[in-house]
């Protein structure tokens, strides 16, 4: 049996750089998973992997029309123990879920895995196939503190773990962290059956903070920067309003649809490229043909840009008040222009705009809050004073539920091997 105290050992300088002041719970975990693996796939070497979770920071609703967005690696993870095997089998033991069992001889989308992580599995090995990158077998067991369904990615951080380990394996770790993404949203789009963008791969794997410029999107531009929210005094979190995600496909489609729609009129594709000043020119068209929803939310994807930099801008300057104050904007522009807040096909509820507001009223104006990740329904994002801490989680436990508060710390690594 592993035991915890001998994880520590064997990777002690490796678990306090991720983890930090969770080096210790995180060997605990790692421990119980490395035992659970034994258990399954017998006793010989293994390797340790962990891939983060993601926050969106600002850019909501911009990738899509290859804008640019701000997002984070968060200290919520997916941690894998796994083996390189001979063969063409992958096989992977997910915690609480079935053995995905992938014969790799067979690399075309199967429609009876859409929606599996099979079929992650097997598109991420085509996908890197596709780059001319080296593939191979392992068996892995997986355990994963991001819950589905929490705006964290955790399809995403699967992905990119797929990636990582035949990364490490059998490429000597020398695919970067743009590739690996690329390659999940690959197999995301063609084998998972989602047409996802490619915000959610890249702030996993990434690390830190990171600005992502997706104006080519076979190339996004990408930059980190270190930035630590809790050293200036504030503690970030994810309330989740326990709205539900069912029926929201056509309010997720009718944003991106929106948007190219308006583009469609100035003879583009997408918005990326048309200011202001030339959207406001045509108001009285736009209004007419397409309707004032989408028109606002043009103006939205044009203005959120412009903030994604400015957020950048305070990161690099270390001005927390300057990057609360885009924060704050994001979220009113999301409330108000963008309109993702809640659905119009059921008004009742309103969860993300009532945890927004029954935050700022115990918090008051020195926190900022805002709708986090694709919206309807779902999860908020909030910025709460160290000392407001307490009453912050008291309250929204009281009017959400007592496991809808999460706190999360910003993560300087992405995807990376622990072990």
């Amino acid at each position: 049996m592993y035991s915890a105290g001998k994880i520590e050992k064997m990777a002690k300088k490796n678990l306090e750089k991720i983890y930090g002041e969770k080096s210790s719970e995180a060997s605990k975990r790692i421990s119980k998973a490395v035992n659970e693996f034994i258990s399954i796939y017998g006793e010989g070497e293994f390797s340790v992997f962990s891939v983060s979770g993601r926050s969106e920071i600002c850019g909501n609703h911009t990738d899509h029309n290859l804008g640019e967005v701000a997002a984070a690696s968060v200290d919520l993870d997916i941690i894998a123990v796994a083996r390189a095997v001979s063969g063409k089998v992958i096989k992977v033991k997910s915690e609480g879920f079935d053995e995905d069992v992938v014969d790799t001889k067979s690399l075309k989308p199967d429609p009876s895995e859409n929606g599996t992580s099979a079929s992650l599995i097997r598109g991420v090995i085509d996908g890197l196939k596709k780059n001319g990158r080296n593939t191979g077998s392992f068996v892995a067991y997986t355990t994963n503190q991001i819950k589905k369904g929490s705006g964290l990615s955790s399809s995403a951080a699967f992905e990119d773990m797929i990636g990582t380990i035949e990364n490490h394996f059998f490429n000597e770790g020398k695919i970067g962290f743009t590739e690996i993404a690329q390659i999940g949203q690959y197999a995301e789009n063609r084998f998972f059956g989602k047409p996802c963008g490619l915000m959610d791969q890249i702030a996993c794997a990434a690390g830190g903070f990171v600005h992502i410029d997706f104006k080519d999107p076979k190339n996004p531009k990408t930059e980190k920067v270190k930035f630590d929210p809790e050293k200036h005094g504030y503690a970030l979190y994810i309330v989740d309003t326990g709205g539900s995600h069912v029926n929201l496909t056509p309010d997720y489609a009718s944003v991106p649809a929106e948007m190219k729609a308006v583009a469609g009129l100035f003879g583009q594709k997408i918005l990326r490229g048309i200011s202001e000043k030339t959207l406001v020119s045509k108001t009285d068209e736009i209004r007419k043909k397409l309707g004032d929803r989408a028109m606002l939310r043009a103006i939205h994807f044009v203005r959120e840009n412009d903030r994604v930099r400015e957020l950048f801008k305070a990161l690099k300057n270390d001005d927390i008040e300057a990057f609360l104050d885009v924060v704050r904007e994001s979220g009113k522009s999301s409330a108000t222009l963008l309109q993702n807040c809640y659905s119009v096909t059921d008004v009742k509820e309103q969860g993300i705009p009532l945890a927004c507001a029954v935050a700022e009223s115990v918090v008051g104006p020195s926190g900022a809050f805002r709708v986090h990740g694709g919206g309807f329904a779902g999860t908020i994002q909030a910025y709460v004073p160290l000392e407001k801490e307490k009453v912050f989680v008291k309250k929204m436990s009281e009017s959400f539920g007592k496991d809808a508060v999460t706190k999360l710390r910003i993560r300087s690594y992405g995807a990376v091997k622990v072990l």
